[in-house]
Parts: structure tokens; sequence; C-alpha cells
């Protein structure tokens, strides 16, 4: 019965929580934004998700593999600077299906997002194979990339 009136009370509590918050102000459609961000009338758009795979090389020589790593991260750099990729980071535990990384290009074109992939050095030596996936997300997605360098004390 006690566990009962607990589970009532802290219900009721939080309706009653809920009921007084504060209304926010409904945000403004911006016509000029959504067009500029290819926006269509949900606020999305679609783009290109090339997952990075475990590559068929095997490089031991531990100067070359830095040398194609940092290659691969002033490639990364160069496509965003470019606007092509608006996403792209490691995965952080190993995963069945062997995906190392992911892009996302800022475009529908699965043969663009190729051409793309195919300018990165390690994916060149084939220290990464691709897989490409077609996606639908924000259309606000690629405005998060003018405040990263405000947040990086460091590149690797």
């Amino acid at each position: 019965m006690k566990l009962k009136i607990c589970i009532f009370l802290s219900l009721a509590g939080g309706i009653l929580s809920f009921g007084q918050e504060k209304k926010k102000e409904p945000v403004k459609f911006n016509q000029e934004l959504a067009t500029t961000l290819g926006a269509d009338q949900y606020g999305m758009k679609p783009y290109t998700i090339v997952m990075l795979t475990t590559g068929t090389a095997k490089i031991e020589d531990k100067a070359k593999m830095n040398e194609l790593m940092k290659g691969h991260m002033a490639n990364i750099g160069k496509l965003a600077d470019e606007g092509k990729i608006i996403v792209a980071g490691p995965f952080l535990e190993k995963n069945k299906e062997n995906y190392r990384g992911m892009f996302i290009f800022n475009t529908k074109s699965k043969e663009e997002a190729e051409q793309w992939v195919k300018t990165d050095p390690a994916v060149k030596a084939g220290v990464f194979g691709y897989e490409i996936f077609p996606w639908y997300g924000s259309a606000a997605l690629p405005l998060y990339l003018k405040h990263h360098d405000e947040i990086t004390k460091e590149n690797p």
C-alpha cells in the first residue's frame, strides 16, 4: 500500500510540476534559412552516409600508417572546408560489421559521395574500405561546423 501511495504521489507531483512549466515561445519559421540549407517542408534533406570499414591492406610500418592517418585527417578537413563533409568521426568500440568510422556527406548522390571518399589517402591505400547509404536528416546539420572550431583546443 505504501508503495502505491509513493508511486501515486510521484506521478501527481510530476504532473503538477509539468503543468507549471513556462511555455516556450514557438520558434518562428525562417524561410531564407530553410532555402539556404535546402530544407524541405519538414526541415529535412537527403544526405549520404559513408561507413568506413576495416580495409584489406595490412600496413605494419608505423611511419607509413602515421602518414596515411595524417593524410586522412587533412582530407577530412579539406572536404569540410569545401562543404562536402558535414560529420566525420571514428567509432569508439569494435563492432561485428567492422565499421571504423563514418562520414555524412552533403549530397544525395551516392556517386558523388564515392568520388569524395576516394580522395582519402587511407581509403586509396586500402586501410579503409567503405559502404554507402542514402540518409534523410535535419537540413540544419551543417550549422554545427561553424561552432566546432570554437570548442576545439587541439587537432589530432
